[in-house]
């Protein structure tokens, strides 16, 4: 299990992150999502041991994470520009890491190549963008880490290769009970992946909610009137966003499904239908809701 017990981070007199109270446990998948420069890297270094929190803890099943080389054993951090030893191929990278992950397993190394169609004695300087994140991805997995750190995993990959990396990540955590924790400005393929979808932003975690949680917390509405309509009287409900004009409108809320239909029907729409809200809609509208409040 991850903690974070009030964890500030600051970089000079900027505040990253304050009073990060936050629990991740095996077996799931956390997406990390946020504006720009909101905190995310920082969260992900601060979990490898990277970084040392300004004040409060980071825990690694019960140990503090920075500084300790067993607790680091324990955890693969894949940063957005993956690093390599100058003139070095895949195999002279797996030696280097089998030295530090006693899991390491040659069986999945060897399986990844073959899927991956990489030769493991070509040059890595000499790959591309996207090639040169599949070596890292074969890596990280090879190592069996117990904690999965991503930082924009899918980013420089081909459809092919992004549908493969969900197939081995989930695989990951339903045999090895991994923690896995994604940070992507990707959020339709963190929809597809994650049990978890967190938001930092404003230098606070702003949410923690499972998938299942989020479809129960945001709707969609899609009302039709029979003559022009005051919007303000669908302001009066305080949704997350209204868009439209005239008779017809969009309204995405947050809370009681069935309480919020019955105040939208009260204002005698000739349509009301309910569809499904974007983990994208949800973070337009939260961090707006929050940078306009």
């Amino acid at each position: 299990m991850i903690s974070f017990n009030s964890v500030k981070k600051s970089f000079g007199d900027k505040v990253v992150l304050d009073n990060i109270n936050w629990k991740l446990t095996p077996n799931h998948c956390y997406g990390l999502v946020g504006p720009n420069g909101s905190g995310k890297s920082t969260l992900l270094r601060l979990i490898s041991g990277v970084l040392e929190a300004d004040a409060g803890t980071v825990f690694v099943d019960k140990e503090n994470v920075f500084d300790n080389p067993v607790a680091k054993e324990k955890i693969f951090f894949l940063g957005d520009d993956p690093f390599f030893f100058p003139q070095s191929t895949i195999e002279d990278m797996r030696k280097f890491y089998q030295r530090f992950y006693p899991n390491f397993d040659l069986q999945t190394y060897h399986s990844l190549l073959e899927d991956f169609e990489l030769d493991h004695h070509a040059k890595i300087n000499a790959f591309s963008k996207g090639m040169k994140r599949q070596v890292m991805l074969i890596l990280a997995l090879s190592c069996k880490p117990e904690i999965l750190l991503l930082d924009e995993a899918f980013d420089g990959l081909d459809p092919r290769m992004r549908f493969k990396l969900r197939q081995y990540i989930a695989q990951e955590i339903s045999e090895q009970e991994t923690i896995v924790v994604i940070s992507s400005h990707n959020l339709r393929e963190l929809e597809d992946i994650c049990d978890h979808i967190v938001l930092i932003n404003n230098n606070t975690l702003q949410m923690d909610a499972t998938t299942y949680d989020m479809q129960d917390t945001y709707h969609k509405f899609q009302m039709v009137f029979k003559e022009a309509f005051d919007i303000n009287r669908i302001n009066d409900l305080n949704p997350l966003h209204i868009a439209g004009e005239q008779r017809i409108f969009t309204v995405i809320t947050k809370g009681n499904a069935e309480e919020i239909e019955a105040s939208l029907k009260a204002l005698n729409p000739t349509v009301l239908e309910k569809g499904s809200v974007s983990l994208e809609e949800i973070f337009i509208y939260e961090t707006e809701e929050k940078e306009h409040a």
